[in-house]
C-alpha cells in the first residue's frame, strides 16, 4: 500500500480550512495531517510532525504567507502550494512566493470560496501531488478514479496534410507547468535580443500571467508580454498565454499571430499546451520548434506528437533539471522528442534549430 501524502492546511478562514480538509480527505492518495489558522500555529504543528506538503494562504493575521514561506524555505524546506484570493497587484506578491520556492498557485475568489474550491477538487489534489513529487518518491495513482480528459479536439480540429503553406520563418512554442515559472525565466533570460518569435503556455491562474510576463520582461533581453488576441509573433518577443484562455498559433500568409479564445478544459487545463502545440502543427508544421518543460501530467504530449508528424523539431527538458518529470516524460514516451536536454542548454538548441 502506498504511503499517503500528508498535508498541512494553513488558512485564516475556518470555511476554507474545512472545505480543503474535505477535498483532500476525499482523495485516497492524500491525508490531512493538521490545519492551522495562521503561520504561528502552523509552525507549532510542523514542530510536532513535518508534513509532506503545505497549502498556504497569503493574507493572514500576525504573519503573511509569503514571509512564512521564506522562513520555511530557509530553515526546513517543505513543498508549498499557495492558495490565495489575491488578484491584480497582489499577483506580484504571489509571484514572489514562486521565487521563494512555492510549487503551485491556486486562486480562490473573495466570494463563493467554498463552492469554488469544491469545483476545483481535481486541480487542488493534482497540485498537491505535483508538489509532493518535487521532494518525495513518485506515488502510484493506479486505481484512482479520474474525470475524463478532453483532448484538443474540443478547441481546434486536427491538422491535415493540406493545411500548410510554404514559409521559411521559424516559430517556437513552449509548454510548462509545475516548476515552469523559474524554468521559463532561465530559458528566456538566455535568449539573444533577435531570438525567434515564441508563444508560451504556462499553467497559471487568471490575473497572474500578466504580472508574470511583466516580471520576465524586466529580466530578459527579449520582450515578454501577456498575449492578446491577434498579437503578431515576431522576432525578439515571447507571448505568454493569458490564464484561463486557450492560446492558438495562427498564420495569415507569412505572418504568424495568436488567437485567444474560450473553450472547455483540455487535458484538464485552460490554457492547454496540447491546444497550442496542435495549432503549431497545423499552421507552422516543419517551421515550428516545440519545447516541453517541467510539469505534472501529460498536457502537451499529444500535441507534440502531432507537431512531430507535421515535421517540427521537438525538445524536452531532462529529468535531472525538471521539478516534476511528468509532461516531458509523457512526450518522450510517445517518441516525438528529438532531443532531451538540461534546462541550461535548451535556449542554445532552440537558436541552433531556428538558424
Amino acid at each position: 500500500m502506498n504511503k499517503k501524502i500528508k498535508v498541512l492546511i494553513v488558512d485564516d478562514s475556518a470555511v476554507v480550512r474545512q472545505t480543503m480538509e474535505e477535498i483532500i480527505s476525499s482523495d485516497p492518495a492524500l491525508e490531512v495531517l493538521a490545519t492551522a489558522g495562521d503561520p504561528f500555529i502552523a509552525a507549532d504543528k510542523i514542530r510536532e510532525k513535518v508534513p509532506d506538503v503545505i497549502t498556504l494562504d497569503v493574507e493572514m493575521p500576525r504573519m503573511d504567507g509569503v514571509t512564512f514561506l521564506h522562513k520555511i524555505m530557509s530553515q526546513h524546506p517543505i513543498p508549498v502550494v499557495i492558495c490565495s484570493s489575491l488578484t491584480g497587484d497582489g499577483a506580484e506578491t504571489t509571484l514572489k512566493a514562486l521565487e521563494y520556492g512555492a510549487v503551485e498557485i491556486i486562486t480562490k475568489p473573495r466570494l463563493g470560496t467554498k463552492q469554488f474550491l469544491e469545483e476545483s477538487r481535481v486541480r487542488i489534489c493534482d497540485a498537491i501531488k505535483a508538489a509532493a513529487l518535487t521532494h518525495v518518491k513518485r506515488i502510484s495513482l493506479a486505481g484512482r478514479k479520474v474525470e475524463p480528459k478532453l483532448t484538443a479536439d474540443a478547441v481546434i480540429a486536427k491538422p491535415t496534410s493540406k493545411a500548410m503553406v510554404r514559409t521559411t520563418e521559424k516559430v517556437v512554442v513552449v509548454g510548462a507547468s509545475t516548476g515552469g515559472t523559474e524554468a521559463l525565466r532561465t530559458f528566456l533570460e538566455t535568449l539573444p535580443p533577435d531570438a525567434p518569435g515564441i508563444v508560451i503556455v504556462q499553467h497559471m491562474p487568471e490575473n497572474f500571467t500578466k504580472a508574470f510576463a511583466n516580471r520576465l520582461n524586466g529580466l530578459c533581453k527579449i520582450t515578454v508580454k501577456e498575449a492578446s488576441d491577434n498579437d503578431t509573433v515576431i522576432r525578439g518577443q515571447a507571448l505568454i498565454a493569458p490564464g484561463n484562455r486557450h492560446t492558438l498559433l495562427k498564420r495569415s500568409g507569412s505572418r504568424y499571430y495568436v488567437e485567444i479564445k474560450d473553450g472547455p478544459l483540455v487535458s484538464r487545463h485552460r490554457p492547454s499546451v496540447d491546444v497550442l502545440f496542435r495549432s503549431a502543427a497545423r499552421y507552422a508544421g516543419k517551421n515550428a520548434v516545440g519545447v516541453i518543460m517541467t510539469g505534472m501530467g501529460d498536457d502537451g504530449a499529444r500535441g507534440m506528437l502531432e507537431m512531430k508528424e507535421a515535421g517540427a523539431s521537438n525538445i524536452a527538458q531532462d529529468e535531472a533539471t525538471s521539478v516534476v518529470f511528468g509532461m516531458p516524460n509523457e512526450a518522450i514516451k510517445k517518441g516525438c522528442v528529438d532531443k532531451i536536454l538540461p534546462l541550461d542548454r535548451i535556449a542554445d538548441e532552440v537558436i541552433r534549430e531556428c538558424r
